[in-house]
């Protein structure tokens, strides 16, 4: 199975998360305060003949701050708007988490094109990343790593008694040095590498395959590319705002350097390196989403550019396929200009919605929970679909079966079946360890949060929510 590539200050819960979402994702974000008195302030939109004023997207209310840009004369009317999050983001991140444990479970390179989740949930982060640093940056960077690292624990001690329990000694691997291979087990403590695991992996029970390791740990190199974004996000931004587009283009120029044998960075540091750079764009794109940048752009515009970085993307794609042909997780500028347009394009018609509108509404429990666990689901889901291979085993043993054409048929469905088991099992995963995402955010542990939580009422009292954003 193929891998993806894939604070405020006082008491109380901060409203800085650690998304990433990742959604990684994203993980994603939880759920982010509905601080009382805010609405978005409508930005004069120049550009768009006959479309008049149009507020610009800033991302999901909180005490960030009001978005940036000089308030119309309608600024009135907005401010009586109830305050909430944007359902749109939500729905984005949600939809890209789904994506991630699909592609997991079929390994079908087209979903890397159909909906780059990576992409798509670097770029929330980085839009939540740029409202939160309207507070002191020290204070927001730990805030992102305090909510991102009890989940890491909570897994990685279950990833380790299974490897440990398996006969796994680190510092025996091909690619460790005696003690060294020890001391590369902090980045399960905190990953500001990728953490180390055997390419096969022995187990306690005999149903978990040999190459469980790898895809169970293997996705977590998406934490340490969050992790870096987060640490970089306060020069980023600095950057960002004094010189927007060079400072968004320049991760595509570095993934044309670093992503196409131009230059090439050995081990983990040139894996790193490569994530920083093939993402980065997105991150900094998330940027121009919170203050605004891209509604200033006539649509027509920034949709025709986009397409055109998206078609080079698929070009690059065609003239230099990776080791799984189009899956574009194996071919890195391919992967940053496609991910860059489509994420571009999903951005400029953000719509910000307060509740999702007409027939999704019904899935309003579903999106705020995947949001509020977007970590836990993120970190689990690879491990949940090897345990989905011996309940598919046990359905062999039925009586009506035996016969060859049952088990044909068993067979050809079986990623199916893993695709629908494994929701069950990350439900029951949410159940036994998601709270830890609230403990992390200091907030009132909950079993099985798809309600938005609402505020106390009280600034002083600290809100109930937020998250991880």
């Amino acid at each position: 199975m193929t891998n993806g590539r894939t604070a405020g200050t006082g008491p109380g819960p901060d409203p800085a998360g650690p998304y990433g979402d990742p959604y990684p994702g994203y993980p994603g974000y939880g759920s982010e305060p509905e601080y009382p008195g805010y609405a978005p302030v409508p930005l004069p939109h120049a550009g768009r003949s006959g479309q008049g004023a149009r507020a610009p997207h800033a991302g999901p209310a909180s005490g960030d701050g009001a978005p940036t840009g000089a308030p119309s004369d309608e600024a009135a009317a907005p401010a009586s708007r109830k305050p909430g999050r944007d359902r749109y983001l939500d729905l984005l991140r949600s939809v890209a988490l789904v994506r991630v444990v699909a592609y997991h479970c079929f390994g079908w390179a087209w979903l890397t094109v159909v909906f780059p989740s990576m992409g798509v949930m670097f770029a929330l982060a980085g839009s939540l990343m740029a409202r939160s640093l309207e507070r002191p940056a020290p204070a927001v960077v730990r805030a992102r790593i305090r909510r991102l690292l009890p989940p890491l624990w909570a897994f990685a001690a279950v990833a380790l008694a299974l490897l440990f329990a398996g006969g796994w000694d680190p510092s025996r691997g091909p690619d460790e040095d005696g003690s060294w291979g020890w001391a590369a087990l902090v980045t399960y403590v905190f990953p500001f590498g990728a953490p180390p695991f055997p390419a096969e992996a022995g187990a306690p029970v005999d149903w978990l395959e040999p190459s469980w390791a790898d895809q169970a740990v293997g996705p977590l190199w998406y934490l340490r590319a969050y992790l870096w974004f987060v640490i970089a996000s306060p020069l980023l931004l600095w950057a960002f705002r004094r010189a927007p587009w060079p400072t968004m283009l320049a991760p595509l120029l570095l993934t044309a350097v670093v992503g196409t044998g131009v230059v090439t960075i050995p081990g983990e540091t040139g894996e790193a390196v490569t994530d920083f750079a093939v993402y980065g764009a997105c991150w900094v794109l998330g940027f121009a989403h919170h203050d605004g940048l891209l509604r200033r752009i006539p649509r027509y515009v920034s949709v025709s550019l986009a397409s055109l970085v998206m078609a080079f993307g698929l070009w690059w794609a065609s003239a230099h396929p990776g080791p799984e042909g189009w899956d574009l997780n194996g071919i890195p500028l391919a992967q940053a200009t496609w991910s860059f347009g489509f994420v571009a394009i999903l951005l400029q018609y953000s719509p910000s919605w307060r509740e999702l509108p007409g027939r999704l509404a019904k899935w309003d429990g579903l999106v705020t929970l995947s949001n509020n666990r977007a970590v836990t689901i993120y970190l689990w889901h690879n491990l949940m679909i090897a345990a989905t291979t011996p309940l598919i085993d046990l359905a062999y043993r039925l009586p009506f079966m035996q016969g060859d054409r049952a088990a044909a048929a068993l067979d050809s469905t079986s990623n199916l079946w893993m695709f629908a088991l494994v929701w069950p099992l990350l439900a029951l995963v949410v159940l036994a360890v998601g709270w830890v995402e609230d403990v992390a955010a200091k907030r009132r542990p909950r079993l099985w949060p798809s309600r938005t939580a609402r505020p106390t009422g009280r600034r002083g009292a600290a809100p109930l929510a937020p998250h991880r954003g």
